[in-house]
């Protein structure tokens, strides 16, 4: 068997220091405080100039903070997911993407940072770190599996808008393709489509553009899995689905 490679001390110290550069920036960000290169080294007991060695800028910063939350967040989802059969694909889908509506209303400035980051340009870096997304990909191998057991319709590639069809075929979210026919490409267009249904009523929710009686009733959320359950071909397990929601929000 080979043997991994050692890591040495000062690989461990460095790592060490993201984790804690982390752990600082997601305590700031839960105390409601400015996350900000100094007052991460400040909290961290180093000197600004010393914290460059780690992030450079506060892009970085922001990066691999977010990253790591998402990367953590993710597993809470995908944990979720896994109190259920390993062959109730609609289910497992529904109840992680209800657990990410809880995290997100939860800790809004985490959900902020990993999500209402803009993209400067389209040479920006960042676009590159959107097809690493945890939480992305645990929702489209999902939305995968979920089609590969029921084979419900998705578009054609022919049917497509030219630009859609171009983004599908070379996909810049975090979806894992390898494997994918081309003729099922159209696949992916559902994933766009769920996402933005899924990222469009939780952001209202949680950045509060939405009557608070709504939001604390759950209904919009719940509507929002009706609409998109005939698009994965579960509008007979509506019910089932809406009552998994229920039990997850801890709703009438």
């Amino acid at each position: 068997m080979p043997t991994l490679p050692q890591t040495t001390r000062r690989e461990r110290q460095r790592e060490a220091t993201y984790d804690e550069i982390v752990r600082v920036s997601r305590d700031l960000l839960a105390e409601g405080a400015e996350l900000s290169l100094r007052a991460v080294a400040g909290r961290m007991g180093m000197t600004a100039p010393a914290l460059y060695r780690y992030v450079g800028n506060y892009q970085e910063l922001v990066d691999l903070v977010a990253f790591e939350i998402d990367k953590a967040a993710t597993a809470t989802f995908a944990a979720a997911a896994d109190e259920l059969p390993e062959d109730d694909y609609a289910g497992r889908l529904v109840v992680s993407v209800t657990e990410f509506r809880r995290w997100a209303l939860r800790s809004p400035r985490e959900f902020g940072l990993v999500f209402a980051n803009p993209i400067a340009d389209a040479s920006c870096q960042r676009r590159e770190l959107l097809t690493l997304a945890s939480s992305g990909h645990l929702f489209t191998d999902q939305m995968r599996a979920l089609w590969e057991h029921n084979h419900h319709p998705i578009p054609a590639l022919d049917d497509l808008p030219e630009t859609i069809r171009t983004s599908v075929l070379d996909p810049l979210i975090p979806a894992e393709v390898e494997g994918l026919a081309t003729e099922d490409r159209g696949l992916v267009w559902i994933y766009m489509q769920g996402w933005t249904r899924l990222y469009g009523v939780v952001a209202l929710e949680v950045f509060g553009h939405m009557d608070p009686r709504v939001i604390e009733s759950g209904e919009m959320f719940i509507s929002v899995v009706r609409e998109f359950a005939p698009v994965i071909g579960v509008e007979d397990d509506v019910e089932r689905l809406v009552g998994l929601v229920r039990a997850r929000l801890a709703l009438p």
